[in-house]
């Protein structure tokens, strides 16, 4: 019996001992692991359920100089479906599938029901897990798609996948395209344009979220110090005038069309800030229709012809060899130089004696050429150097991209030869893109001063001012103001009676130069006789505002000169921003008893930007001051009566009456979405004024045109 009692205890005593020791192994092995792997165990935590989400910035817009947006950012929606996902059973799959496929068809413009039932069933039988529905919805239809059968259930049920992405858009079409630029899906691609120029200011910063994925792959946010909120892009606010950048392009267009042209450039500029109002690069594309394919105003250099001789004439006048009165004898137009002929195709008015300044009116080769051979032969460095102080030899580092470099040859270079003095001389063996060429024009309206072209005004972050562009000025003078006087006498003379007399107008003075090159091709030189017709100028010439130049490469029909082909084009420009430019045109005065002969017409809308421009045009206005931000407006026989206008948030307002800046302002506000039928003014409205705002998600405006 004692020995049966003392067994019992021994195997007791042992599996107490095997209890403790394993007791204490646990124990130590706590306090080990708390101790010794608490680093690493936390940074493998972190590395199963934590994950850094990159944060991706809103891309800053890019504006016209009045605001008026010219790129922007509006997301878009890649719609997949996993047909495959873990909670999409057979039975629900089965259920939901032909109702779902029917619901995709109403999509406009994709394909049918059956088309997209068959899609569904063969990825879900092939294992497809990320089958595309749609490259890319709006948030309206995204909304709307969220609601479909199978997809409302979510993306573990329903098999719903949603990927969004930034594309940006011009609302303006292809107006100034090479301007504004664009961007590549390759972050170290070609950005041309604004949009290249100032990427890092537009894209802002990304930033870092930590998230803790949960089971059924949702994402928890988590309060970190390491998250960093991204920085959202600033906004680039442009010198474009979009009135001006139309009226440009129209023009240009106009006359590529009628000339079978090639391809041309425009580039208006104000002359004081070189703020760059409009530029306008169309070519021919494969289809025979223009768009902007290339920027040639700052990228393509070439001989420019005779409206070099404004340079020519101007390093002579400053180095005192001739006056505007003096006088030259061209014989029978044609003189030669080591066997290189120079004529100035037979014209009669070119032939005999000239005075400089007719020379320069009548775009005489000979005239020039025989000026500086006579006066340069033997001194070709101080002539290329004259033209270099003058800053013609170096690049203009303007902000965008592309800009190419010119190249005025000196007597060192190799290809320098015993006729480079009197080609030069016209505008051949040198090379400038046209935003040069006007630089250098605009300087001479500015009274010498070159300033560089500008294409953006300011900075700006969430409407605040960071940074306003101020003008640079490359070089104070270019040349003195005597040189400077001719040459705008010179300049008048070309449009007052000389190779642009066709556009002279009694409205305002216009001064410039036409311009005619031969192009030169590498394989058969000058032979294939395509032209590159140019005018480059500014006005009113008697207090310059803009200038502006025109260049058509390869005109081949209804003319082939710039007197013919680019001078049209300027024209057209000028008279349409003479009619709109307040500063250009006499203010109209008053009556001597204060009154304006007739109370001017006024539309209804917001009385504060109402009330200034009634008071800048110095309109009297009734002095009753409405109590609401909108007031309807009525020309009385003596002044503006102004009455009050209801604008209940609640409530559909009353837009009757509004320009439709305005209406869209108040409406969209109150979240209606808007239709609008015509221009003008708005005459009626589908929903009536007072209505319920949540009874009515759509209004129709219908405009007096």
């Amino acid at each position: 019996m004692a020995s049966v009692k003392k067994l019992i205890l021994n195997r007791l005593f042992f599996i107490y001992f095997i209890i403790v020791f394993a007791g204490l192994s646990v124990i130590v092995k706590v306090v080990y692991t708390q101790i010794r792997e608490k680093g690493r165990l936390k940074n493998l935590q972190k590395e199963i359920s934590l994950e850094d989400i990159i944060v991706k910035p809103m891309r800053g817009d890019i504006l016209a100089s009045d605001g008026r947006v010219l790129a922007t950012s509006i997301p878009s929606y890649e719609i997949r479906m996993d047909p495959c996902s873990k909670g999409l059973t057979d039975e629900l799959f089965n259920a939901n599938i032909d109702s779902l496929a029917w619901h995709l068809a109403r999509i406009p413009g994709k394909e049918s029901a059956d088309v997209y039932k068959r899609k569904i069933i063969n990825a879900r039988r092939q294992h497809n897990c990320y089958l595309l529905i749609d490259p890319g919805v709006d948030y309206l239809m995204l909304k709307k798609i969220k609601k479909y059968p199978l997809f409302r259930l979510g993306s573990n049920k329903g098999g719903l996948i949603i990927e969004s992405e930034e594309n940006r858009k011009q609302p303006h079409g292809g107006l100034a395209s090479r301007t504004i630029g664009y961007l590549t899906k390759d972050p170290f691609g070609n950005h041309p344009g604004l949009e290249g120029a100032y990427n890092i200011f537009l894209r802002g910063k990304e930033g870092v979220r930590i998230v803790q994925r949960l089971s059924g792959g949702a994402q928890m946010p988590v309060n970190s110090d390491e998250s960093v909120d991204p920085v959202d892009g600033g906004d680039v606010v442009s010198t474009i005038d979009v009135h001006i950048q139309d009226v440009a392009e129209t023009g240009l267009r106009k006359c590529l069309i009628h000339h079978n042209a090639h391809h041309g450039s425009v580039i208006v500029m104000e002359v004081a800030t070189g703020e760059v109002k409009a530029i306008v690069n169309l070519g021919k594309t494969a289809n025979g229709s223009y768009s902007e394919v290339y920027n040639y105003a700052l990228g393509e250099a070439v001989e420019p012809g005779s409206t070099f001789k404004l340079m020519t004439y101007m390093v002579a006048l400053e180095d005192g060899y001739i006056q505007l009165t003096d006088s030259v004898n061209n014989r029978n137009g044609v003189v030669s130089y080591l066997g290189k002929e120079v004529n100035d195709d037979y014209r009669k008015e070119t032939q005999g004696w000239l005075t400089v300044e007719e020379a320069f009116a009548f775009s005489s080769n000979v005239s020039i050429t025989k000026l500086i051979n006579q006066y340069y032969k033997g001194k070709e460095r101080q002539f290329i150097n004259r033209l270099y102080s003058m800053n013609l030899n170096n690049k203009l580092n303007i902000d965008l991209n592309g800009e190419s470099e010119p190249f005025v040859k000196y007597p060192d270079n190799n290809m320098w030869s015993g006729i480079s003095l009197t080609q030069i001389a016209y505008g051949y063996e040198v090379l400038l893109t046209p935003i040069h060429t006007l630089t250098f024009y605009n300087a001479v309206a500015n009274n010498g001063k070159m300033v560089k072209p500008r294409f953006v005004k300011e900075l700006r972050r969430h409407g605040s001012l960071e940074e306003r562009k101020e003008t640079v000025v490359i070089k104070s003078s270019i040349a003195s103001q005597a040189t400077i006087h001719k040459a705008k006498q010179m300049m008048e003379a070309v449009v007052d009676y000389g190779t642009a007399k066709r556009i002279k107008t009694d409205l305002y003075k216009i001064a410039g130069k036409t311009g005619t090159a031969q192009i030169a091709n590498e394989q058969s030189g000058y032979r294939n006789k395509q032209h590159y017709a140019s005018f480059v100028g500014y006005f009113p010439a008697d207090r310059p505002k803009y200038s502006c130049i025109v260049t058509v490469y390869a005109p081949s029909q209804n003319g082939t000169g710039g007197g013919v082909v680019a001078t049209p084009v300027f024209r057209e420009i000028a008279d349409k921003i003479y009619a709109v430019d307040p500063d250009m045109n006499e203010v109209l005065k008053p009556e001597k008893n204060g009154m304006m002969a007739d109370i001017p017409y006024s539309k209804s809308g917001f009385y504060r930007e109402l009330a200034y421009v009634w008071k800048t045009l110095e309109i009297p206005v009734c002095k009753e001051i409405p109590q609401t931000e909108c007031v309807s407006v009525t020309a009385g026989e003596k002044e503006i009566d102004v009455k009050t206008r209801s604008t209940n948030k609640n409530l559909v307002p009353n837009v009757v009456d509004m320009g439709l800046k305005d209406a869209l302002f108040l409406l969209e506000q109150r979240g209606l979405q808007v239709s609008v039928r015509g221009r003008g003014r708005i005459i009626a409205q589908s929903v009536a004024p007072g209505s319920d705002i949540t009874l009515n998600r759509r209004i129709v405006l219908e405009m007096s045109q």
